[in-house]
């Protein structure tokens, strides 16, 4: 399996999981869903509804494969896409926290672009 390949497959497991453990905790109004586009290297995971009051809608992760590095765009969890991705065997030099400015990326440990 590529390296993009590869990285796909731990997208997708890694969010449906995440999916997986909080839509059964999600109230009923709520609907927790998932959207991966390959084609386009886009992967998300999301909840849309409505309450009596107000209309629910969120992006909890946003991550994309570009130049065969993931870029984690945004980034909701307690435990952080980017351990769950080290915890898998991802290099830090192929992580971008993309939800950080270039300028403030060049102070962490991972990936500037």
């Amino acid at each position: 399996m590529d390296k993009v390949e590869h990285y796909r497959s731990l997208i997708e497991k890694i969010l449906t999981e995440y999916h997986q453990q909080f839509s059964q905790a999600a109230s009923p109004e709520v609907e927790m869903l998932l959207a991966f586009d390959e084609a386009r290297d886009q992967y998300l995971w999301f909840q849309v509804g409505w309450t009596s009051e107000e209309r629910i809608k969120g992006i909890s992760v946003h991550i994309r494969i570009k130049n065969e590095k993931i870029y984690i765009e945004e980034d909701w969890t307690e435990e952080g896409i980017a351990n769950e991705l080290l915890r898998e065997g991802v290099p830090k030099e192929d992580i971008v926290l993309a939800f950080h400015d270039p300028e403030s990326r060049k102070l962490t440990d991972f990936a500037v672009a």
